[in-house]
């Protein structure tokens, strides 16, 4: 049996890092990491006690091509205190978003995409946003 703790990290490809910088720490605002000097570019991001990693890898299988937001495809899901807010950040810094507050999940979810069309899910609690 594994004994697990949590998740620690999610790493995702990146074809241009500057770009990718710009939406997760710009956009998003997500408080960069120091990073390992490793051969290879990429960023590391705080997600509260979890991490995100960007690797730049465009050779990799895991890009999408798709440049819609499809929640059925491969994302990872941050949960947010405020769904209205994060929202409204997003639609106020121009990110594409799909809206469903009323997800069977039993969360209520935004989904929205980075410029290499990695899917990212915000999430709260259903009864949190319904009071």
């Amino acid at each position: 049996m594994i004994d697990i703790i949590g998740l620690h990290h999610v790493s995702l490809c990146v074809t241009d890092l500057a770009k990718a910088k710009e939406f997760y720490g710009e956009v998003l605002g997500f408080a960069e990491l120091q990073r390992p000097d490793f051969d290879f570019s990429g960023a590391w991001y705080s997600l509260g006690d979890q991490q995100l990693h960007l690797i730049v890898y465009r050779e990799s299988n895991t890009l999408r091509k798709e440049n819609n937001i499809n929640s059925r495809d491969g994302h990872f899901a941050i949960r947010v205190r405020d769904y209205h807010q994060t929202l409204s950040s997003l639609k106020y810094k121009g990110v594409q978003v799909v809206e469903k507050p009323k997800s069977k999940s039993g969360f209520a979810q935004i989904f929205c995409m980075d410029p290499d069309h990695n899917l990212i899910e915000f999430n709260v609690e259903q009864k949190d946003v319904d009071e």
